[in-house]
């Protein structure tokens, strides 16, 4: 067993134990706290054994190696670095933790651990190229950050439009609803992360042209990767044209936002996801 399978199967169970912690936690309160600072700590711990489960999967060989599920895996420990990092400057509560977050990290984690397959990537020796692939997974891991703050947000309006239960007998999801900053202030943290996270896939895009050009003497190749990744920068740039020239918000937003990111996960996770799981193909 690889050191790779073995930190991101303990990566999983500690992503498991907090999750399970914070439920038993929320389910004996009568309200929700604030993350507090042991629990960020926990999740410091358990992002430690997550990177170092990519690193020795990724490059503990003398070759960059990557599979569906890595690429999986880096794009989720990505987006919850940079959750960790924003919870610390903005107040930022227990749901996406709790609901999103740390199920998608268990769930990835899990995933790299069962099927580690994969394969070397060629030319992985060229700078461009490992510059392309670094800034294209920091690309995956904040649009999908981003993606399961437009999911919360969703759940947040859709129980602001539901009459409220009384206090007694609300549910947990409910309590955790009820604590959350105003939907305006979600807004307003969910497009400065697309934003950035646009910057990031432009420059992916840039980089990964100019891969191409020095190893293939193309600029893009016309492959799913190229044409779902164009398709996935195109939706967040209309996206944010619409935002800045109509105000487009709410329920628009978040459908334009998950389309985007449904259409960054094909460019690469679901097409290896065939090749290597149901197809038994490197």
């Amino acid at each position: 067993m690889s050191l790779g399978i073995v930190f991101h199967t303990a990566a999983a169970l500690a992503y498991a134990v907090l999750g399970g912690s914070l439920w038993i936690r929320l389910a004996g309160a009568g309200e929700v706290e604030q993350t507090g600072k042991i629990a960020r700590l926990c999740l410091l711990g358990a992002l430690v054994l997550h990177g170092i489960g990519l690193q020795q999967s990724m490059l503990g060989a003398p070759h960059l190696f990557i599979g569906w599920a890595l690429a999986l895996s880096a794009a989720i420990w990505l987006g919850m670095v940079v959750f960790w990092l924003e919870s610390l400057l903005v107040r930022i509560d227990g749901l996406q933790l709790l609901l999103l977050l740390l199920p998608a990290a268990t769930l990835a984690s899990g995933l790299a651990a069962l099927f580690p397959q994969g394969q070397f990537v060629p030319h992985a020796d060229n700078a461009w190229l490992r510059v392309h692939l670094l800034i294209a997974l920091a690309a995956y891991g904040l649009i999908t950050i981003a993606a399961l703050h437009a999911m919360m947000m969703a759940l947040l309006d859709r129980h602001l439009h539901r009459p409220l239960d009384a206090p007694a007998e609300r549910s947990i999801i409910g309590r955790v609803l009820d604590s959350q900053p105003p939907l305006l202030v979600q807004e307003q943290l969910l497009f400065r992360i697309i934003w950035i996270g646009f910057v990031v896939l432009t420059l992916a895009v840039g980089s990964g042209s100019i891969a191409s050009m020095k190893l293939t003497g193309q600029i893009l190749p016309f492959d799913h990767k190229t044409v779902f990744t164009l398709l996935s920068w195109l939706t967040f740039g209309v996206l944010l044209a619409g935002r800045h020239i109509w105000g487009w918000r709410g329920r628009v937003a978040l459908r334009w936002t998950l389309t985007g990111f449904g259409f960054l996960i094909l460019a690469y996770t679901g097409s290896r996801f065939v090749l290597e799981v149901i197809l038994h193909r490197g």
